[in-house]
């Protein structure tokens, strides 16, 4: 279930995943509507040029849809996800 109020959009997901988990989708506005965005392989860069450990990396030889995974000091994983 998506709930929307404004520009804020959360997606709401009964037993699609493990455990909690956050997600951001860059490419897209809350309508998901494709909006100008950072590609995931750059975010990706950043955090491993600053030390930021991955649990799932994005294949960085491709281009369009990817994704990957961090996760945060309580174990939650969180989600990067391109879908464009």
């Amino acid at each position: 279930m998506i709930l929307k109020n404004g520009d804020h959009a959360i997606g709401l997901f009964q037993g699609m995943f493990e455990k909690n988990i956050l997600a951001f989708n860059p490419g897209w506005d809350s309508n998901a509507q494709r909006a100008t965005f950072t590609d995931v392989r750059d975010l990706q860069r950043e955090l491993k040029a600053q030390g930021v450990q991955l649990q799932q990396e994005a294949d960085e030889s491709t281009t369009g849809p990817a994704s990957f995974v961090v996760v945060d000091p309580d174990g939650n994983p969180i989600l990067v996800d391109q879908h464009v």
